[in-house]
């Protein structure tokens, strides 16, 4: 291959990059995420410490990424703060424990904290890409995630030209970035197909300093199979969303959908995709799973707008192999764009997150459990949940068989407030918070979403709470439960009187 650029092995790329520097890589998920450079980068910090001396660098991405890089730099002790999101369990543990500085973003806002200066200086952009021409002209791979903003503010680039995905996915993206305050102006999207941008990323020519050549399959894997659990939530939430329809507080036509990640959100979208009441839809979201291809193949989704193809090796392939049906009805976009408030509110979607625990006001925790040790981050979800037509959480009702119930009278940790969530969905039932004081939301959380096992005790901490109270809550005994759990690996059997 004959290119404008010095092509480098991924450890000659690997020597360019200093100790104490920020990288931003590509990756939304482990979709589009550099991989062999982080990997050199890994085995060079272990030579480094191996000889007495520091290496660790900054790394900012998209959101979470895959083996190669969140979990080979994790392994090798060379991150020393890491934003937005990750999902690898090796760093998990190391930003629990103190040793890696993590901060929690909202997925929308990490490029304009970039642009602002807010997360340093960005000395080095590593991306993937399947096409790149003499002119600085950037066919991105699977994902788009911050690649565009970390390239043109980066001081020096290095491309990863990965021959698994094909060129052919050039037109599959639509690149935009909004000018900062006081230029910007609003952004023509008003469907979820309205292209606005430039299918390629143009950067300065000057700024590349390499091309490492490379043939690998992003890490994304398949998803659990489906649970009567889950699929009970899945269809709970379809027939919430008929009922709606039917009530007329959904238009006949439909609205767009935001799915977040995960074994739920595939049984979600599965139960969507069954129910004869409700129409084709479209979907503008930040992830795209395995769940929505054959939605799309079969016309159940018309289109969908999305940050990510985080999909399976085999579906991906499915969907290379048809490349052209797939690139008039999928869209790439920047986090910035696809997870926008002024977006999402413009096109009423109907957004659907999971959370870790839900509290009887309808403040949800999604990112912390017992509420100090980090799972993987709050993602897009905020920047849906707060701006959605109507906001949607799901969770099974108990955790580890049984011994945590999801519905608890205080959240350990608040990520979206009660005056974002609209709906709670388990497997028990639906709780629909609108228009309803707070004791009225406490008993509808109870009745309908809590696990029988639950649901007496929590309705005697409702008595317990003395009067005149507008919020049903206790500062003796908002924790009790964790606090019972904790002591004995049990929420239930409570007796108040012991934590009052």
């Amino acid at each position: 291959m004959s290119l404008p650029f010095p092509i480098l092995t991924a450890e000659e790329a690997a020597e360019l990059i200093q100790n104490g520097q920020n990288i931003g890589f590509s990756g939304f998920t482990a979709a589009g995420a550099a991989k062999a450079v982080p990997v050199a980068l890994a085995k060079r910090a272990r030579r480094e410490h191996e000889a007495g001396r520091p290496f660790k660098v900054g790394v900012l991405t998209g959101a979470s990424t895959g083996k190669s890089l969140d979990g080979a730099l994790a392994e090798a002790e060379a991150i020393s703060f890491r934003t937005p999101y990750q999902g690898n369990a090796t760093l998990r543990k190391q930003i629990n424990v103190g040793n890696v500085k993590f901060f929690d973003m909202h997925l929308s806002m990490v490029p304009q904290s970039a642009r602002y200066g807010a997360l340093g200086k960005i000395n080095w952009a590593v991306v993937e890409a399947c096409d790149i021409t003499a002119g600085g002209g950037i066919v991105l791979t699977t994902s788009v995630g911050a690649s565009n903003t970390y390239m043109r503010l980066a001081d020096k680039i290095i491309i990863e030209l990965n021959a698994n995905h094909p060129t052919s996915l050039l037109g599959m993206h639509d690149i935009f970035e909004p000018q900062d305050p006081p230029m910007r102006t609003d952004i023509p999207i008003f469907s979820a197909s309205d292209r606005v941008g430039s299918p390629i990323c143009v950067v300065d020519p000057k700024k590349i300093v390499g091309v490492v050549l490379t043939n690998q399959a992003d890490e994304s894997g398949a998803f659990d199979e489906s649970t009567p659990v889950t699929d009970k939530i899945g269809q709970n939430v379809a027939d919430f969303l008929v009922a709606e329809m039917r009530a007329g507080r959904i238009p006949p036509q439909f609205l767009p959908l935001q799915s977040g990640v995960g074994n739920i959100a595939n049984a979600v979208l599965a139960a969507l995709g069954r129910s004869t009441e409700i129409p084709p839809f479209e979907m503008y979201t930040e992830v795209l799973q395995d769940s929505v291809v054959p939605l799309l193949e079969n016309g159940r989704c018309k289109f969908a707008s999305t940050c990510a193809l985080t999909l399976s090796p085999e579906m991906m392939k499915n969907v290379t192999g048809n490349i052209d049906f797939f690139r008039n009805r999928v869209l790439l976009r920047p986090q910035e764009i696809s997870n926008h408030p002024e977006i999402v509110r413009r096109l009423g979607i109907v957004s659907m997150n999971t959370a870790i625990e839900v509290d009887i006001a309808g403040n949800v925790n999604s990112t912390h459990v017992m509420g100090k040790t980090l799972m993987n981050g709050i993602g897009g979800s905020g920047d849906f949940t707060r701006n959605a037509y109507m906001s949607i959480f799901s969770c099974p009702s108990t955790a580890k068989n049984g011994m945590i119930s999801a519905i608890v009278p205080l959240a350990t940790h608040m990520d979206h407030s009660e005056h974002s969530v609209n709906i709670v969905v388990t497997e028990q039932g639906v709780a629909d918070l609108r228009g309803k004081d707070p004791y009225e939301r406490a008993k509808v959380l109870i009745d309908n979403c809590a696990h029988p096992d639950y649901r007496e005790q929590l309705y005697d901490y409702l008595k317990l709470i003395e009067a005149g109270c507008h919020e049903p809550m206790s500062l003796e005994l908002g924790f009790a439960m964790h606090r019972h759990f904790l002591k004995t690996g049990d929420m239930r059997n409570i007796n108040w009187g012991d934590y009052k």
